[in-house]
């Protein structure tokens, strides 16, 4: 994701092009390791499961060109056209991604609509069913290489599968800082091995270059009705890398992902693909491991190795997916506070949530475990991709109706060609639902009603807050004539409306009937941009009497550090001694009083408030200087 603060702390300018900033030749072997890692390890096993698909003992002319043209054109109208030309157009101050998208659509339509808030929570869902299988199925799919190098090691490919996720997920809390610079440059080499081994493959067989013509795709379904849909669901895989394409547009830009996308990509893919068609064809025996035949067998190991790499390289763009996609959920009210860890100082996007990492690292095990091979994996790949695809390109026509002001025909007639296709993926797809598919279904569902369930809960404890809220207006105005006891000192009190006093400050001065020289309503605001500007991050306010009005702006895919943030504060005319400085917060904790199905959702969301983190750390407060004062609040 972006990096939103610089080593200073000070926001940068994200409305600039983060090629601008950097430059396209720095940024763009940095997007091929990052962006694509995922897509550019489909060929390992996407021409393979649709061969495989089609039930031929052996695939020759009748099933190879129309496949390949399947493959291509998908990636064409897919990836090109949908991403790369029309929804990496659609940034949220640089920023891509379902959730960003979501924004997008709610800031145009200027008021909240459920039904579009299910569509956003349904695709984060989705991403993160997409986000347990993808390690599992791309280290085994590489690991199983080993049994063509040496057939007495197939016996440890789930050990040797096991051990490197293991060590992939373990090594998260240390930060891919350095790991990551090593991406580029090992994804460059894959994707030339991709492009070069195709090229020496289709000289065996160019007849296969007639797959660029899309009739034979169509030829192929006609032919075969029987399982035209079941090959379509694994024709798919090629394209499960897509969303990163606008998931990762804040961390490079527009113009690195598409200058790495028609220089390298594409080509090395396409190539690729017609290179194991064209062996298949000369050699159909070869079928059954399409891609590491490619090779001769002196130069298997190496492919191993470099495959494997590739494939460890692509479930980290995941898991840091995972983690960035969290984060945006909590900061918009989607996920309970969670403990957020920098690991790379100074760089907003480099994070981890610990949570998040072992919780995917349990669920990935179990995959590889319970499912043995990436064959019986593939199965049950697909349906979550395929689902937030759909979503994606439904908020897209309704940004272009709400954002852009088009008609609704209009956008229909621009999206509707996408949603056909993806839907009838989605269709084919939907038929591995007995074979494994409901692996990600149920994990997106449970994801789902997590995060229903935490908007709904936050949404009661609000309203039931208001009714007993005072406003701080009326507040300030009473406390002029007040016999309360005055004591040096600045007290911070964080409240979530800035119009309403904190439950802390009543309670101080009911009880403890003590009021500082100087009270700082502090309000720590999410905006519905990925990153605040630093002229957005702090407002001060002077209040009547001893009451001061601070509000430190944060955006949605960035971590509230309010220590850091004090120094906008200062900037902006508050003053104050640290070391004279209290921070008081209001802890609620709500009580389920509901009947029948509300109860036990109002249960469910008590519970998930208690797996909360601890504010001090999810606001990045002094620890040594925060006082806490509770209070029970009935929903």
């Amino acid at each position: 994701m972006a990096d939103c603060l610089t080593a200073e702390g000070q926001a940068d300018d994200i409305h600039s092009d983060a090629a601008g900033r950097q430059g396209v030749a720095a940024l763009t072997p940095g997007a091929i390791g990052v962006v694509y890692g995922d897509i550019g390890t489909s060929p390992i096993y996407a021409f393979r499961e649709a061969l495989r698909a089609t039930g031929a003992a052996v695939p020759g002319a009748g099933e190879v060109p129309g496949i390949l043209s399947l493959l291509i054109w998908t990636l064409i109208l897919i990836v090109t056209v949908k991403y790369v030309f029309l929804l990496l157009r659609a940034d949220n101050r640089g920023e891509g991604g379902i959730l960003a998208l979501y924004t997008l659509v709610r800031l145009a339509a200027g008021r909240r609509s459920v039904p579009v808030l299910l569509l956003a929570l349904a695709g984060a869902a989705l991403f993160a069913g997409d986000a347990a299988i993808t390690p599992a199925i791309f280290v085994l799919s590489a690991v199983e290489g080993l049994g063509l190098i040496l057939p007495a090691l197939t016996a440890y490919v789930l050990p040797i599968t096991l051990g490197i996720l293991l060590v992939l997920f373990v090594v998260q809390r240390r930060g891919t800082a350095s790991v990551a610079a090593l991406f580029g440059p090992i994804c460059v080499v894959w994707f030339l091995t991709l492009a070069g081994l195709g090229l020496w493959h289709i000289a065996d067989e160019p007849s296969v270059l007639a797959a660029f013509n899309p009739v034979w795709g169509l030829i192929f379904l006609l032919n075969h009705p029987g399982v035209a849909f079941v090959v379509l669901g694994a024709v798919f895989l090629a394209v499960t890398g897509g969303e990163a394409l606008y998931a990762d547009l804040g961390h490079f830009g527009r113009r690195p992902i598409m200058l790495a996308w028609f220089c390298l990509v594409l080509p090395a893919l396409v190539l690729n693909y017609l290179g194991q068609g064209a062996m298949v064809l000369v050699h159909p025996e070869r079928a059954a491991d399409s891609f590491f035949a490619m090779t001769p067998e002196p130069g298997l190991p190496l492919l191993v190795i470099l495959a494997t790499m590739a494939t460890v390289i692509a479930s980290q763009a995941v898991i840091t997916g995972a983690f960035s996609m969290a984060r945006g959920a909590i900061q918009l009210g989607f996920l309970p506070r969670l403990r957020i860890r920098h690991t790379a100082e100074g760089q907003s996007g480099q994070i981890y949530i610990g949570s998040v990492n072992w919780l995917l690292l349990a669920g990935v095990l179990w995959l590889v475990l319970s499912f043995g091979s990436s064959s019986a994996l593939a199965s049950a790949y697909g349906i979550a991709v395929t689902g937030s695809m759909v979503l994606t390109t439904c908020l897209g026509m309704l940004y272009l109706v709400r954002g852009k002001g088009l008609s609704v025909p209009l956008a229909l007639l621009v999206g509707a060609p996408f949603l056909t296709m993806e839907l009838v993926f989605l269709a084919s797809n939907a038929l591995k639902i007995g074979d494994g598919g409901h692996v990600p279904v149920v994990a997106a569902a449970v994801t789902g009603f997590v995060m229903w369930t935490w908007w709904r809960g936050t949404q009661a404890v609000r309203a039931r807050v208001a009714k007993l809220a005072v406003s701080t207006g009326s507040f300030v105005k009473r406390m002029r004539d007040s016999s309360v006891n005055v004591i040096p000192g600045t007290a911070f009190f964080l409240t979530g409306d800035p119009d309403i006093v904190p439950s802390a400050l009543l309670h101080n001065i009911r009880h403890n009937r003590v009021l500082h020289e100087q009270t700082v309503l502090l309000t720590v605001e999410t905006l519905r941009v990925p990153c605040a500007r630093a002229e957005e991050r702090a407002s001060v306010e002077p209040l009547e009497g001893r009451f001061i009005r601070v509000i430190l702006r944060f955006g949605f895919m960035e971590t509230p550090n309010v220590s850091r943030a004090m120094a906008h504060a200062r900037a902006a005319g508050l003053k104050f001694d640290v070391m004279a400085s209290t921070f008081f917060l209001g802890r609620r904790r709500a009580v389920a009083t509901g009947s029948g199905v509300e109860l036990w959702l109002d249960k469910a969301y008590v519970a998930l408030s208690r797996m909360a983190a601890d504010p001090s750390d999810f606001y990045h407060l002094p620890r040594d200087r925060v006082v806490e004062l509770g209070e029970r609040v009935a929903i």
